[in-house]
């Protein structure tokens, strides 16, 4: 087949559960969820933009494979869909062998899950090729290429060749140099769609970007995506060119703000570049910029420019506030310096949003209300904006999983149990009790002084209009672990 003539479906298809949303794509954690969220998927979409790019036909979709019949089906999975997708898998391929026997789709399954075990899914069902590693849109030239002019393999895929489940060799990402990707063609991978229902955005539309791959510390012991960015792997696209993109978003799309989804933004030389681009092109008045952050890394002069060059809304994983935890989770951060870096961050005009975990194996119930407690406070102070709060999951591949199978600490091995509704490791607290602690930490933030500042805060419509959906959106949040549970 010619190469020109050679289709690709990047599809995520539809999966239905009582339980809510699919938190897929961009997710370092999954879950269900009912806030109605949409999270645009950066890598994918980079992957369908390279694609065309290079000559082949790309499908963006999640329900009309039997419409567009691919050559080439790709879907990303997590460990709580993984066993939902086989059956998908299954029923595609009976489908083309028995209904429409002239279309012979290669299946490809890629995430973090199939990273961790990557023949698992071939003894499962039928499908044609895993791809490990995070990269997916170079590695997806790479099979496009090799299918239709059959040039070798970059190491990192997984594929059956007489009978045999064979390999390329472990994937290797720094070689990828993200500079050489083309700028994402938002129309072909339907951004509209993901431009709205996401209270990461306070002004509308807004939309997603990746300046890098994907944490530069990448150690945290539970996090999913060390599985397939490990530590030592970070890159980053250059300041101009991360610049040169916020502008044709502004100028194209009209976007209002951005949340750039790089695990930790790079900071030092690349981030004081960035923002002072960001000040001299004028982009600081035209959009608002969000992304993630660790705690401990940056002075009051460089939050000062951040505030100054458009940022508002800034992600800082909490996790816990026991010495001991963020010891034992790679955190490499001190408890105080939380207090610190809010104080900062908010000083410069910031809204940090913080991330927190229940359910850890060696932490007592005291230690959980620990830091239940000092997050109360953080946003009784004025310190922190929004949270979210969920059930720590030790995600296969990961540092957290390995430390469960040595001690014996993993209390189910069926997949589907890993979307954050049930304790997946032993601890000393009842699932009843964690989720109590999580429902009472949503609750109990909402103080009246911290409604009243809120209230205080407003200064234009898009402010009522954010506040009142990120309201709806709160409470809805609670529907993710029942209180009929508790």
């Amino acid at each position: 087949m010619s190469k020109s003539k050679f289709s690709i479906s990047i599809s995520y298809p539809p999966l239905i559960n009582s339980k809510g949303i699919a938190f897929l794509s961009q997710n370092r954690q999954f879950q269900w969820t009912n806030t109605g969220n949409y999270i645009y998927p950066i890598i994918p979409a980079y992957a369908a933009t390279l694609l065309q790019k290079n000559n082949y036909k790309v499908f963006w979709d999640d329900a009309i494979l039997i419409k567009n019949k691919p050559n080439m089906i790709v879907i990303e999975s997590k460990t709580p869909t993984i066993k939902s997708h086989w059956q998908i898998i299954k029923n595609i391929k009976n489908l083309s062998q028995t209904k429409y026997p002239d279309w012979h789709p290669k299946i490809v399954l890629i995430g973090d899950h199939v990273t961790a075990f990557p023949l698992e899914s071939f003894d499962n069902c039928p499908v044609d090729y895993v791809i490990t590693g995070g990269d997916y849109d170079f590695m997806l030239l790479s099979l496009a290429n090799h299918l239709t002019k059959k040039t070798k393999l970059e190491p990192g895929f997984y594929y059956k060749k007489n009978k045999k489940i064979v390999n390329s060799g472990p994937f290797a990402l720094k070689h990828h140099n993200l500079d050489t990707l083309p700028i994402i063609d938002r129309d072909l991978t339907q951004w509209k769609l993901y431009a709205y229902q996401n209270t990461n955005y306070k002004y509308t539309p807004g939309t997603y970007t990746m300046f890098g791959r994907d944490c530069w510390w990448g150690r945290c012991t539970f996090c999913s995506w060390t599985t397939t960015h490990p530590a030592g792997s970070f890159r980053s696209v250059s300041p101009k060119r991360a610049l040169d993109e916020i502008g044709q978003l502004i100028n194209k799309y009209h976007i209002k703000e951005i949340f750039d989804d790089t695990g930790t933004l790079p900071i030092g030389p690349w981030l004081m570049e960035f923002c002072q681009g960001m000040i001299d092109r004028g982009y600081n008045k035209k959009i608002k910029f969000g992304c993630n952050m660790r705690f401990g890394h940056l002075d009051q002069k460089q939050y000062d420019l951040m505030g100054n060059a458009g940022f508002r809304f800034i992600l800082y994983g909490l996790e816990s506030s026991n010495q001991n935890t963020l010891d034992r989770i790679e955190k490499r951060t001190k408890v105080q310096d939380s207090r610190k870096t809010l104080a900062m961050a908010k000083k410069s005009g910031l809204e940090p949003h913080l991330t927190i975990m229940i359910g850890y194996p060696w932490e007592t119930e005291k230690d959980a209300q620990t830091t239940l407690n000092e997050a109360r406070q953080l946003f009784k102070d004025g310190l922190a904006d929004s949270m979210q709060a969920t059930r720590i999951i030790p995600y296969p591949g990961t540092p957290l999983f390995k430390e469960c199978q040595d001690n014996n600490w993993l209390l189910t091995d069926n997949w589907d149990d890993y979307d954050m509704r049930q304790p997946i490791m032993k601890s000393s607290l009842s699932p009843q009790q964690q989720e109590k602690l999580i429902q009472s930490l949503f609750k109990g933030v909402l103080t009246p002084k911290f409604l009243i500042r809120k209230v205080l805060s407003i200064r234009s419509p898009a402010d009522v209009k954010f506040l009142s959906t990120y309201a709806y959106k709160y409470l809805k949040k609670l529907k993710d672990f029942p209180s009929s549970k508790i």
